[in-house]
């Protein structure tokens, strides 16, 4: 069973959101389900800093040694920081999808009501 903590929200396509308290910044990346169903994670592909990115609309790639996955941009706003790491480590994201392997920070334009509790998303991945 993969790991879904209760702090995040999440996407139908297997993106989390980590709000930080009093801003309007959150941070995203793939959950332990995705990580899972992708094995081994070789190669990420991430937004750029300044990169205007819409909810649902692609804005990165993983390449794993069984396919290649796009990362959906889970909410609306302006990357204003990415997991520089993973450009050299993106396996991180398979021992730590929640941690270390983080892939960007988004500044907010707008809502994130479309995400997914944490029970929410455990209901689509059971």
């Amino acid at each position: 069973m993969s790991s879904v903590p209760n702090q995040f929200k999440y996407t139908k396509e297997h993106e989390w959101v980590e709000a930080k308290e009093g801003s309007a910044i959150v941070r995203i990346g793939i959950t332990d389900f995705a990580q899972g169903a992708l094995g081994d994670i070789v190669y990420i592909q991430l937004p750029k800093v300044g990169q205007i990115v819409a909810a649902g609309a692609v804005c990165g790639e993983v390449e794993s040694t069984k396919s290649v996955s796009e990362i959906f941009a889970p909410v609306s706003g302006k990357v204003v920081a990415i997991s520089n790491d993973l450009d050299s480590a993106p396996e991180a994201i398979n021992s730590d999808p929640y941690g270390a392997g983080w892939i960007a920070e988004i500044e907010l334009s707008g809502s994130s009501d479309e995400l997914l509790s944490a029970a929410e998303y455990e209901g689509l991945t059971a």
